[in-house]
């Protein structure tokens, strides 16, 4: 194999190694993110429970002053009536009645505000109810995450140990020219970096390169970029003719060198 094979190769490996590693690494990036955005969405369910829980201690206690004063209301009726067959003269006796329709009056309108507070107490509870449901959930559910989180995590960075290795061993017979050049591209570019040329058109940016440099590239020699999106590129029918080999194991484009 010769060496501009070899170092194109290489550089395709790299560049699978490197999108892979990009990959990890914004996996990596985004595991605990997702956490976090459950771990605050559960801190913003139990911020709701709890306003919904200060609600129904408040109807609670409006709940026992209405009862409490419609009983006590009910019992000054009560004894009105007893005092009622007492009375001397009319004049007694009509005060008497409007006090007690004064006091049936107020506690009528407490009737129905305690029939209110209990259909809202209903509706605050079945809410509650709810909401513990998916506080419930929300909790198990990070739970599980947080169990899965560090293996995955673990593993990820196992992996990504891995490729770094990898990636050593294949910058080892790139020059560095080359290599600065992959870097510079892939500061500026997404993937990919390295491509084929079909037929003189870049596989990159898909544009027809100019004739000298397809006849440069077609020899093998170096190492060239394509002219327009600067992406490394390579003639496609050398990659193939170098998996294709002879039955030695040596590619097309090394057989023909030698021949």
């Amino acid at each position: 194999m010769s060496l501009y094979i070899e170092q194109i190769e290489q550089l395709v490996l790299l560049q699978r190694l490197d999108t892979e590693a990009q990959e990890l690494e914004k996996s990596l990036r985004d595991m605990p993110e997702q956490l976090a955005g459950l771990k605050g969405k559960f801190v913003g369910l139990e911020r709701q429970m709890g306003q919904v829980r200060e609600r129904i201690n408040l109807l609670e206690e409006q709940k026992s002053r209405i009862e409490h004063e419609i009983e006590e209301d009910s019992a000054k009726v009560k004894r009105s009536k007893n005092k009622l067959m007492m009375v001397e003269n009319t004049k007694e006796y009509h005060a008497m009645m409007r006090e007690m329709d004064t006091l049936e009056k107020m506690n009528r309108i407490r009737e129905e505000e305690r029939v209110s507070l209990l259909e809202e107490l209903a509706e605050q509870n079945e809410q509650a109810a709810g909401l513990a449901e998916r506080i419930a959930e929300l909790r198990s559910e990070i739970d599980a995450q947080e169990d899965g989180l560090k293996a995955d995590m673990a593993a990820k960075e196992k992996r990504l140990a891995e490729l770094r290795k990898q990636k050593a061993k294949a910058c080892e017979c790139i020059p560095d020219p080359i290599m600065d050049r992959f870097e510079f591209i892939r500061g500026r570019l997404d993937n990919p970096i390295v491509v084929s040329v079909t037929d003189a058109i870049c596989n990159g940016c898909h544009i027809r390169i100019p004739p000298q440099i397809f006849i440069e590239i077609q020899k093998g020699e170096q190492i060239l970029s394509c002219p327009n999106c600067q992406r490394i590129i390579y003639w496609d029918n050398h990659f193939r003719a170098s998996k294709d080999g002879d039955q030695d194991g040596r590619p097309r484009a090394a057989v023909e060198e030698a021949d």
